[in-house]
Formats: C-alpha cells, structure tokens, sequence
C-alpha cells in the first residue's frame, strides 16, 4: 500500500512540472505584456529581468501555501485516501484547462482554475462521503467545505476585477495629463522623481508587504528580532531611504549614461510583477502537490496507518516548504517562459487589446453588447462636453493631443508608450502585493488584464474606430474566464466522483488521457503556428527590396489562382458524384482561401506604408490585385455553398447533360489556369492577349451553357431549383474567370511599376 501512494505522490509531481510549464505559458502575459508591448527594451533584457524577478518571487510563496491546503476545505474531515483522490482531480483537471487555454491564446486565471478545482473535488469527494454515510448532501455539506473561505477567495477575486480597471484607468488619466503623449520634456524635470516614486512604490509593496509570510519572514537578527519586524518597525524610513536612493540613482543614470528614466521604471515594475506572480502564483502549480507530499508523510510517520481511517488534521496547520522546492519550481517557470511559444500567443492577445493605434486587422469581432455599450458611452459623452465649460474641455483635449515618437517609416512600433507600460506594471504590482500580503489569492491574470484595460480606455486607444472590437474582445476574455470556473469546478468533481466511485484505476486512466490531451493541443497548435508562419513569408516589410516585394506579392497571386481552381475542381466533382466528403473538402479549402484573401485585404494599409518609395500607380495596383483576389474568394464561396446545399438536402442530382457541360468546363478552365500559372512564374505577359481570348471563349461557352438550361427548362426536363442552382454556378464561374483575368493584368502593371522605383 506504500508503494501505491508513493506513486500517487510522484504521480502529483510529475504533474505539477506539467501544470508549471502550461500555466507559466498562459501567465506570462501578466507580467511580458507591458514590456513587450512598449518595447522598452531588447526581448533578451526583458526575459532577463522577468526570469531574476520570478526566482526572487519564488522564495516569497510559502504564506500562501497555506490556501491550498486548508483555504477551501476542512481537511480534518478527511480521509488521507480521499485527499488524494481530491488533490489528483485538482492536477488532472489544471493542466488540462490551461493547455486548452494556452492553444487559443485566452489569458485565464490560474488562481480561479485552482480555486475552483478544489472546490469542485472536495465537493464531490464530501457528497460520496455523505452519501455512503447515509447521510443528507445538502445538510451536512457545510462541514465538509470551508464555504467562508471559499466566499471570501471569490468575492476577493471578483473584486479585484473593478478595482484593478478603475485603478488603472484613474491613475493613467492622471499621469496622462501630467506627461501628455509628449513625455520626454517633462520627464527632463519630473521623471526622476516619477521614476523614484514608481520604484519606491514597488519596493514597499515587494518588500515589506510581500516579505510577510515569505520563507526569509523569520529570519533572526543580531537584536533578537526577525526580518519581518524589522521591515514593520522602520517603514517609513525605508520608503524615504528608497526614494532618495532610486531618484538619485535614476537622475545619475540619466545624466552619465543617458539612460531613459522610464526604460528603468519599465524593466524594474517587470521584475516586481513576476515577483508578484511567483510569489502569488506559485501556489496554483505546486501547493496542491506539496499538500499531498505532506499528507504522505504524516501517513507514514503515523505508521502506515490504513489510508481510509487515517484523519488529515495536519494540513490544518502549518508547515513550512523547503527553499529549495521553491527555487526548483521558480527554475521550471523561467525556462518555460524562455522557451513557451505558447506564451507569446498570450501576451499577443493582451498587446493587441490594448494598443494605442489601429493594427492591421482587430483580432476580435464586435459584439452586440459591445456596440450598445459604445452607442450609449459616445451619446453621454456628447452630453458631458455640451455642459462642461469651454475652456476645462479644451484643457483635457489639450493634454491628449496625439503624438508619437516613432518615425512614420517605422511600421513595426510599440503597441503604446512606456507612460502607459510604467504605469501598468506600477499598479498591477501594487494591487498584487497587496493581496499577497493579505494571503487573499488574487488572480494576476484579472488584476494585470484589467489594469491594462483600464489605462487603454483612460489613454483613448479606445476611439471609435475600434472601441467596439476591442470591448468585445474585453467581453470574450472576461467570458473565458467565466467558462473557467465553470469548466475547473465541473470537470475536477467528475473526475473526483468517478475515482471515488469505480476505483484507484481510475487516477491512471484520467491521467493517460490528460497526457493525450496535452499532446492533441500541442500538434493542432504547432500546426496552425506553422501554417501562421507560411501566411507570413508572403507578408511584405519594409526591409524587402524591390524583388523581394515582387516575388512575395507573386506567391499571392499564384496561391489565389491555384486555391479558386482547386474549390471549383473539388466542388463541381464532388457535387457530381454526391460525395459529401469531397465537398467538405472543398468547403475547408474554400474557407482557408476565404481567410487569406480576407486577411491580405485587411493589411492592405500596412503594406501599401511598407512598399517603401512606392508610386501611386504602384500602390494602385497592389490594392487592385487584394480587390481581385478577395472577389475570386467570394466567387468559389457563393459557387460552393449552394452545391453542398443541394447534396446534403438530398435533392435530384442535375441530369447527364448538364453532368458533361460541367465536366468539360472545369477541364478547360483547368488549361486555362495552367496557361496562367505558368504566364506569372515566367512574367512572360506577352501572352496576356491569348489569355484574355481563352476567357472570352470560355464565357461564350458559359453563355451557351445557360441558353441550353432555358431549352431544358422549356421542355419540362428540369425543376426550379435544378434551374436556380444552374445558373448560380454558371453565373460565379463567370465572375471568377474576369476577376482571374483582371489579377493577372493587374500583376503585370504592379510588377512594372515596381521594377521602376528607384
């Protein structure tokens, strides 16, 4: 019997490794995003920084170990056997959700994830317990879950929510109208004292708040006192001494280095907030497995009492976790946050909510509340301005003037401003601290998420252009997260119901498919990270010559032709033989042709300020060959749809005649497209008007096509919605050919007039 709880010991570690290496992906974006977003250094500096900050952070967890194993349940009510099947629910159920969340790039709460895992387990454990007892769930469940607890933990989380995007907004409104956008004169003056303050701020909260409950609390002094006391006793002359040394420091930097005051306020608030996340976050990976560690040895002192009658009043108390077991987790966390691809896609969802200038394409669609909410914020809006005084609103204007100091030529800026990347990281420290300090688990996905918001809505990245994508995307995160506490508390109770009910066999079988499951995300997510990369080499940059600009915008076009002729070849034939796998086919390369014509549309501005010295006729041109491409897209859509329609209705299959026009018809249009292709790899145009001929033939043949389905009809051989269906097809086939002909041309002129930039 040792044995086996042995290896559900070593079972809870292995995945706690797990669910630090898939949470870290998915927390990253809590203390990367400010950094990265602003660009406020080299990527390998923030790493630096973010990676010390998280292994300081990592020896300041051990007060809130204590959560996991007596914040949501009575322990004391417990079985040893039973807390085990709680705490492998738990893990099984983490690393699942996370990796799930890290493969859509959705920030979710580690915290929530656990604290709702807990509760779910111990709940269901609780009820077969009651249950097998005789007694009632519903009168005796409160003394098994410790529902006080468990109120304040989420009433704590669901708190910090408002308060972290009321904080943020505030605060960035006020620095705002102190710095304006045009920061750098007043930072000459005040940005000693601003950086001063910011880091004195981050200290105190880090250091003093944050040392309570750490593993260095109680240290002994030569006076017989602790660490802690010490802190507690001189704060206030710890907070003149560091303001004085890091306003002194920050000015001498400025002055001997030419250091930017606010390049240091940035990188330090990153190391203070992965500070913040280990020291806050830690608990979510491996509290739960240190818990049951704990448990295992209190069963084994006892003498490996019988595990069903061994009581768990231990975990009541306290007990101190190694350093060590610390710092090993804090080293698993910074070489996932290094390596994670995954994390990158988190922090990409945070930075594109909250830049400060349209992007390419919004990642998110507007959402009906969304544009109610904008409706009836832009209305008071008007109304405040109509009643406020003249010279107040010219005042606020006047501190929000626009300004950027990126160079127009500089595509590839900063999503915002380091004001607003300082004053993220300030706030989000701050508030993070304060609820580690006060042993409440707040999640630092919610508070740096909602931060960031709210000084994105205080600095007006919000305007009317994109409010109502970027509140929408607001709503899909806050939704997921909503979804994580549903799916953390159901699917933890299954798992524990099932293990208590039908046996230990079951903790294996659960985590065979966990490890499934992370494998299943990871290939679909290196797929599409693959794929992803694809669409991005045809991406023109600003860096590409001439040449290059010509070859990538080629791959275009030749991608284009291939796709519509391959829809229209899967479509037609699928449709013919009624072979609704082959027209499923069709349909999902249809959609991924959809989706790069769609997504090459939309970087139509960006790209057009890439093609560096480019003419109008250039630029012209390029938007012609975007415009032609997106109507050969629509053209295979609106010709597909109707096809899958009539066959999975099951309706009367076109007759033989119509059968053989169709059959020849893709043939010939297949030739054509060859001839095409072939036109464009060589740039031999010369061959344009014997094109143009074999389309004009084609369309003749389209034309006698639909004069033969009027005679079919005349005499009866055909029914109305054969008819419809005949001349849709015939009719986008005919789009197609002069939007694939149009392409061409316009490829021709795009390429000369760009072979003529100097």
């Amino acid at each position: 019997m040792d044995n086996f709880y042995l290896i559900l010991v070593v079972v809870l570690f292995a995945l706690a490794i797990s669910d630090l290496i898939v949470g870290v992906s998915n927390d990253a974006v809590n203390f990367l995003n400010s950094a990265i977003g602003s660009k406020a250094a080299p990527k390998w500096v923030i790493f630096l920084m973010a990676s010390m900050g998280v292994l300081v952070g990592a020896t300041f967890s051990n007060g809130m170990m204590e959560v996991a194993r007596k914040g949501i349940f009575h322990p004391e009510m417990f079985y040893f056997s039973e807390i085990m099947v709680i705490f492998l629910a738990v893990m099984i159920t983490d690393v699942i959700l996370l990796d799930m969340f890290n493969t859509f790039g959705m920030p979710t709460s580690t915290t929530v994830s656990i604290v709702f895992e807990l509760l779910g387990s111990a709940v269901a454990v609780s009820a077969v317990k009651i249950k097998t007892a005789g007694g009632s769930i519903v009168m005796e469940l409160a003394q098994y879950i410790n529902s006080g607890k468990a109120l304040a933990i989420i009433s704590g989380i669901l708190i910090s929510v408002f308060i972290a995007f009321s904080v943020g907004a505030i605060v960035q409104y006020l620095t705002r109208m102190v710095f304006t956008f045009k920061y750098r004169q007043p930072m000459k003056y005040v940005g000693a004292i601003f950086g001063g303050l910011a880091i004195t701020a981050i200290t105190y909260f880090m250091l003093i708040k944050g040392l309570k409950g750490s593993s260095f609390a109680d240290i002994q002094l030569a006076d017989g006192g602790t660490l802690q006391d010490f802190f507690k006793h001189n704060t206030w002359l710890i907070m003149l001494y560091s303001f004085i040394f890091w306003t002194i420091l920050i000015q001498l930097l400025r002055w001997i280095f030419k250091i930017k005051i606010l390049k240091v306020v940035v990188l330090a608030g990153t190391f203070a907030l992965a500070m913040a996340f280990a020291g806050n976050d830690l608990v979510n990976f491996i509290g739960v497995p240190l818990a049951g560690y704990n448990s295992f040895k209190a069963w084994v002192a006892a003498g490996s009492a019988a595990p069903d009658s061994f009581t768990m009043e231990m975990l009541a108390g306290k007990v101190g976790t190694p350093t060590y077991m610390l710092l090993i987790a804090g080293l698993v966390m910074i070489i996932t946050l290094i390596m994670s691809r995954k994390a990158r896609s988190v922090v990409a969802t945070t930075v594109d909510l909250s830049r400060q200038y349209e992007g390419e394409s919004e990642r998110f669609d507007s959402s009906m509340a969304a544009r109610v909410l904008v409706r009836s914020t832009t209305r008071f809006n008007k109304k405040l301005v109509q009643v406020m005084p003249g010279g107040v609103t010219r005042l606020v204007q006047s501190r929000f003037e626009p300004h950027s100091y990126v160079s127009e030529d500089e595509t590839d800026g900063p999503a915002f401003d380091k004001v607003r990347a300082a004053v993220n990281l300030v706030v989000a420290s701050i508030l993070i601290a304060i609820g580690t300090s006060l042993k409440l688990p707040l999640s630092t996905t919610y508070v740096t998420f909602m931060v960031a918001m709210g000084t994105s809505l205080a600095d007006r990245a919000w305007d009317r252009e994109s409010a109502v994508y970027r509140i929408s995307g607001v709503f899909s995160v806050v939704g997921g997260w909503f979804l994580t506490a549903l799916i953390a508390f159901s699917v933890s109770a299954v798992i524990a119901l099932l293990i208590s009910v039908s046996g230990s066999f079951m903790i294996f079988i659960f985590v065979a498919i966990a490890i499934i499951m992370v494998i299943r995300t990871q290939l679909f997510f290196k797929k599409r990270a693959a794929s992803k990369a694809a669409e991005e080499e045809e991406d023109i940059v600003a860096e590409d010559a001439n040449e290059q600009i010509i070859e990538k915008s080629s791959k275009q076009v030749l991608k284009a032709i291939v796709s519509s002729n391959q829809v229209l070849a899967m479509g037609i034939e699928g449709f013919v033989k009624e072979d609704r796998a082959a027209l499923k086919k069709a349909q999902e390369a249809c959609r991924n042709f959809n989706k790069k014509a769609k997504r090459n549309k939309e970087k139509v501005y960006t790209t057009i300020n890439k093609i560096a010295g480019g003419t109008l006729e250039t630029s012209h041109f390029y938007v012609q060959m975007i415009e032609h491409q997106r109507e050969m897209a629509h053209a295979v859509h609106f010709m597909l749809e109707p096809l899958i329609k009539h066959v999975e209705n099951n309706h009367k299959p076109f007759v033989k005649e119509q059968i053989d026009m169709l059959n020849e018809l893709t043939s010939q249009i297949d030739s054509l497209y060859n001839f095409i292709l072939h036109t464009i790899k060589e740039e031999n145009y010369d061959d344009l008007d014997n094109i143009v001929k074999e389309r004009d033939d084609l369309i003749e043949v389209l034309k006698k096509m639909e004069k033969n389905q009027i005679k079919r009809i005349k005499t009866k051989q055909v029914n109305t919605r054969n008819s419809q269906l005949f001349f849709k097809v015939i009719s986008e086939i005919e789009y197609l050919l002069l939007h694939t002909v149009n392409l061409v041309k316009a490829q021709r002129d795009f390429i000369q007039f760009t072979r003529q930039i100097k």
